[in-house]
């Protein structure tokens, strides 16, 4: 019996005794190892004419793959064994609350929450789009010149891919939303559409990504009036004061006209600044009428229908609601920084029971 034939007695022997991890290191050992057998007959070769080396390294390496294939299936073989008794052996019950690590909701989620409670209880709906949007949806129905700085790379991320021959973007509001919405559906609508948005910029009071919510009501009788009402109602639950004092501020938004932006009285105590009492007054959201060119966009008759939007920035309502300074900490992923500010998951808000607990 020739060397080699010896060896491939050996290991479909030593097969036979593989039961578990430690019995298949033995047999790689014995055959693989610096001194295994394998590797000796391979350290041989040398010794031999050029045609005797040829076959026997040819058929020494058959052995030495089909072994390695063995050795890594019943490796894997052995590991889901052993995953299998420690996933039956290592139970968790949930109803044992003391087995469970107290999380916190972040405050951009808990002010989202929040945000719909009130304006669900103003009959709005929720509408939702996709945050990679075409140009059309982003600027040109939402009556942007194509010269308008918004458009520029300075201000807003440009994706590789196109509709219609145009690039597509990373919506740099939640306002194409409101686009699609009445582009498939018909007059009156009444929604808002919170979601991520992008734009390129990046200090203590704007991060890249930061969280929207815009809202629109478009029917045949809504006027500047109204638009005052509601976002009164959302500021006064919101901060929850009983009445929260607000400016309008003339401004300039290409889908509104006329335009304003929305302050909020506050005031100093120390550190801490008191929404709605005080003299001095914050920027909080931007707002006006939709302007007819945009219902023309979307196929509204702006003789017959009118109505109203507004936008405002998640972070900026938690910053001033909940004492955070500095807008970067939402996103630095900081456990204690979120233990501080974060919610108990129970605390649901809604308008009955409060917002905030």
């Amino acid at each position: 019996m020739s060397k080699i034939d010896s060896v491939k007695k050996n290991i479909e022997a030593g097969k036979k005794l593989v039961k578990d991890i430690e019995s298949l290191e033995k047999i790689r050992l014995q055959f693989l190892g610096k001194k295994g057998q394998i590797t000796d007959l391979m350290k041989g070769l040398g010794e031999l004419n050029p045609e005797e080396r040829k076959s026997h390294a040819e058929e020494l390496n058959n052995i030495k793959n089909d072994l390695n294939n063995f050795i890594s299936l019943k490796s894997e073989t052995f590991d889901d064994e052993e995953l299998s008794k420690q996933l039956s052996s290592e139970k968790l019950d949930l109803t044992l609350v003391s087995q469970i690590t107290e999380g916190r909701i972040h405050p951009i989620t808990q002010v989202i929450d929040e945000v719909i409670a009130i304006f669900a209880d103003l009959d709005f709906c929720i509408a939702e789009g996709p945050e990679v949007e075409t140009d059309y949806n982003n600027f040109t129905a939402l009556n942007t010149s194509e010269n308008h700085p918004a458009r520029q790379m300075h201000d807003t991320f440009y994706v590789n891919s196109k509709t219609d021959e145009m690039p597509n973007v990373l919506r740099t509001h939640t306002s194409p939303v409101q686009i699609r919405s009445m582009l498939k559906g018909k007059p009156p609508f009444r929604l808002i559409a919170p979601g991520k948005t992008f734009r390129c910029d990046n200090d203590q009071t704007h991060t890249p990504m930061f969280h929207q919510v815009e809202g629109l009501v478009i029917d045949k009788n809504s006027n500047m009036g109204h638009l005052k009402g509601c976002l009164e109602t959302f500021l006064r639950e919101f901060f929850e004061t009983s009445s929260p004092k607000m400016r309008f501020r003339p401004s300039h938004f290409p889908f509104t006209e006329p335009s304003a932006e929305v302050d909020i009285g506050y005031k100093k105590d120390g550190n801490q600044i008191i929404i709605g009492e005080g003299d001095s007054w914050l920027e909080i959201l931007g707002c006006g009428m939709v302007h007819p060119n945009v219902l023309k966009n979307v196929n509204i008759d702006p003789n017959e229908y009118q109505g109203y939007a507004f936008g405002v920035g998640i972070e900026r309502l938690a910053m001033l609601k909940y004492g955070i300074s500095d807008l970067r900490t939402f996103y630095d992923n900081d456990l204690r920084w979120l233990k501080h500010f974060g919610f108990v998951p129970l605390d649901i808000p809604s308008i009955s029971g409060g917002l905030s607990r």
